[in-house]
């Protein structure tokens, strides 16, 4: 997914935690072998093309798109699965497949799971007694700095999903336009249980801009969000505090 995946994985039966890491990674290489945009071969992209329908796609195929509908209608728009009129779920299948990842491995009993996918965090239990996983967010507009620490505790799943221009540029796309979104952020970080909606909320949030995105982040269950304008003015939900630390 043009992105590196990194595993920690405390407690559990070892050989049990081995297999299924083993399965958690063989299942990333066949999303990226399904969803890519880049492979020619990829059923996304003989689906953009019209060769073959969803029903002829693996079952997956059908769930991702079914998930990104739903973010776009709760986006009121603002979150899509197509660029440029054809068929493009990157937005959502990352996040997807990171969580369906860790949730492989927290299966096993493993006491605490947290699963990373190029700085998007899908964390399950504790990494010790009496000891939260903690993700830091980095400061986009200070490289080396972090403009927050994210805490897991008392929380029994956690995701914190990051987008904006810092590591990528001007990659986020405005649906109503087809062009790279024209916003006055420079990040926003989404906390909440899944990381698939941590992330395609991220997205649709950094298109909307500073004036929509933080009563639209307010409005979802279980979601709570840091943003970071261009002035470097930081805004948070209301209930964001809860989770730092």
């Amino acid at each position: 997914m043009g992105t590196v995946v990194s595993f920690d994985v405390r407690g559990g039966e070892p050989e049990a935690v081995r297999t299924a890491l083993e399965e958690a990674i063989a299942g990333l290489h066949r999303v990226d072998e399904v969803f890519s945009t880049y492979r020619e071969d990829s059923q996304v992209s003989r689906l953009a093309r019209g060769e073959v329908t969803v029903e002829q796609c693996d079952p997956e195929v059908a769930e991702v798109l079914a998930l990104g509908a739903e973010a776009e209608r709760l986006s009121n728009g603002w979150f899509s699965t197509r660029y440029e009129g054809r068929i493009d779920p990157t937005g959502i299948v990352k996040g997807w497949a990171v969580e369906r990842a860790a949730r492989h491995l927290a299966a096993t009993g493993a006491e605490g799971v947290s699963v990373n996918g190029g700085g998007d965090v899908q964390m399950y239990g504790m990494p010790g007694p009496h000891r939260p996983w903690r993700v830091g967010i980095a400061d986009p507009l200070f490289p080396g700095g972090l403009a927050a620490v994210v805490s897991a505790a008392g929380a029994r799943e956690l995701a914190v999903a990051t987008s904006g221009t810092a590591e990528r540029g001007a990659h986020i796309v405005d649906p109503r336009t087809g062009r790279s979104a024209v916003t006055d952020l420079v990040a926003v970080t989404v906390v909440g249980p899944r990381l698939t909606w941590a992330d395609a909320w991220a997205t649709a949030a950094f298109a909307m801009g500073s004036r929509q995105a933080p009563a639209w982040l307010e409005s979802l269950p279980d979601v709570e969000a840091l943003l970071i304008t261009t002035g470097s003015e930081v805004r948070c939900t209301g209930g964001l505090a809860a989770h730092l630390g």
